[in-house]
């Protein structure tokens, strides 16, 4: 994954806006101030938590060879 190249997909998408709200390398992007991404950027190797239907995310998840995983600290439902 490359950040920069997630960052600016991100910002390119209506009204998002990015924020460090936790710490300096928990970046998060917001719509209508509700979080629908957040990435830890030092994390290694390096991953990030989006917002999915919870169905979708189970499809996903059976499909993928283990590259989605529910997210940390995250609402598993």
């Amino acid at each position: 994954m490359n950040i920069e190249a997630y960052r600016t997909y991100c910002l390119s998408k209506p009204l998002v806006t990015e924020h460090f709200p936790f710490d300096k390398t928990t970046l998060i992007f917001k719509v209508y101030n509700k979080i629908f991404t957040i990435s830890g950027l030092e994390r290694r190797p390096p991953a990030i938590n989006l917002k999915c239907d919870p169905e979708r995310a189970i499809e996903l998840r059976e499909t993928d060879d283990g590259k989605i995983l529910p997210g940390f600290h995250m609402n598993k439902n």
